[in-house]
């Protein structure tokens, strides 16, 4: 006979766009406003488009905090193939996470701590991922809430990569330009 030995309120360690934990949170659907496939990617931080609350867009140098949507999820409209790939086309519809707990990615090389401020990265090849450094990002209304690993990620081939993620906590308000 099998038993469960163990429970827990949070998931292990998982994909980044999965959520964290049972929190309270909600999703959005947005439309995907980049031309290029696989600009948006699960995990990574989304702003507004060219019409605000329809489309999203990967930051940009340009963009401010009053700017950020959320977070784009996974299993919400978006999910793996057989092949391990995975494509977020242009006008595709993504659910974005306004607020809530959920893996993110971060940038190489940072080791956030519990409670430690969170920054959306909006230049250069680290845009859209988050950190905990001020000098690299614009301050987003929320935290990280537990240490960084790695999660299965795909660099749209249908190859699997380890990608760095860290688990998040966004706010239930919005964020102002600081």
């Amino acid at each position: 006979m099998a038993a469960q030995l163990s429970y827990s309120y949070q998931t292990p360690r998982g994909v980044a766009g999965s959520l964290f934990d049972i929190a309270p949170y909600a999703i959005n659907s947005r439309v995907n406003g980049e031309t290029k496939p696989n600009v948006l990617m699960f995990g990574m931080g989304a702003v507004h488009g060219a019409t605000p609350g329809v489309d999203v867009l990967a930051p940009t140098d340009a963009d401010t905090a009053d700017k950020f949507e959320g977070v784009v999820m996974t299993s919400f409209t978006n999910q793996m193939n057989m092949l391990g790939d995975i494509r977020i086309f242009h006008l595709q519809t993504v659910g974005i996470l306004r607020y809530g707990h959920a893996w993110v990615r971060i940038v190489d090389g940072i080791e956030p701590e519990y409670g430690e401020a969170l920054f959306l990265v909006n230049d250069g090849d680290d845009a859209g991922m988050f950190t905990n450094d001020p000098n690299e990002g614009i301050a987003i209304m929320g935290r990280f809430i537990g240490p960084a690993g790695t999660g299965p990620g795909s660099i749209g081939d249908g190859t699997t990569v380890p990608i760095n993620i860290a688990p998040a906590e966004i706010y239930d308000q919005m964020n102002t330009a600081l």
